[in-house]
């Protein structure tokens, strides 16, 4: 048997050089074509073996991509992160003249959140007259502070962390989830708010139905550290950044820069 291989192997060689076999050639080639499929079986799911420890290596590279997010120290917003996003906004399809009528100067800004603040320490530093603003607001379709956010369930969360804030105060829920904006116009008709709470759209549709008037706005702070389960900020949600920025310009930017409101985020 061992003096066979050599001469089985030269036909083999001779059979797929020629492609014309003999009868001894074709009777000898199944039975050693036999003995060589299981070392090719081998070496073809080696490579499987590769392409899926590939595939591991990806999915794994995608997680730590979102540890880093994760673990990356957040830097605190300040005011020119909003200056640089309106003139990238409206630089695109507006004149010299208009840009510089949508500009916010540094003076429109209450100081920033650097980060070590609760909600209620926050308010607290950027409005330290609050008890003395809050007796004299009486005015009705108004609010004499107004919180902007990314959703109804971030409205409620500060809400509850503004308490130590708020005193006695009354507070009114601005966003769309599970309240129909008639509803709202109404208690803001009939009653005294000092606080508005909501996200941009609800807003901004409050004011443009005239069931909301910001003349007596005070303050309007944006929630703009905060970030959701997808690590996305307030302003890296496209259709809120694109709400915000039309509640901005409707009416809120004029009053910053005639002075009656001020701007802060938190």
């Amino acid at each position: 048997a061992l003096n066979r291989d050599p001469s089985a192997d030269e036909a083999i060689e001779k059979a797929s050089d020629n492609r014309i076999a003999t009868p001894q050639d074709s009777d000898s080639k199944p039975a050693v074509t036999k003995k060589r499929k299981q070392p090719t079986e081998c070496f073809l799911s080696q490579p499987e073996e590769k392409q899926e420890s590939t595939v591991k290596a990806k999915k794994r590279k995608k997680k730590k991509i979102s540890d880093i997010l994760e673990k990356s120290a957040p830097k605190p917003g300040v005011p020119a992160d909003l200056q640089n996003l309106l003139s990238q906004h409206f630089g695109e399809n507006r004149s010299v003249i208009e840009i510089e009528e949508l500009k916010l100067s540094d003076s429109c800004f209450l100081p920033a959140n650097d980060l070590t603040h609760s909600f209620s320490s926050y308010l607290k530093e950027i409005c330290p007259k609050w008890a003395k603003l809050r007796k004299n607001h009486k005015e009705k379709k108004s609010v004499v502070m107004l919180v902007i956010c990314s959703s109804a369930l971030r409205s409620l969360e500060l809400i509850k962390s503004m308490t130590a804030f708020k005193g006695d105060c009354r507070v009114l829920k601005l966003f769309a989830k599970h309240i129909k904006i008639k509803e709202q116009m109404s208690m803001l008709e009939k009653g005294v708010f000092h606080i508005g709470v909501g996200t941009p759209g609800r807003v901004k549709a409050l004011v443009e139905q005239d069931g909301l008037c910001l003349n007596a706005t005070k303050y309007m702070v944006l929630d703009w550290n905060w970030r959701d389960q997808k690590l996305r900020r307030m302003m890296d949600i496209p259709e809120i950044k694109k709400e915000t920025i039309d509640l901005l310009e409707m009416s809120i930017i004029k009053l910053c820069r005639e002075g009656s409101v001020k701007l802060g985020l938190f």
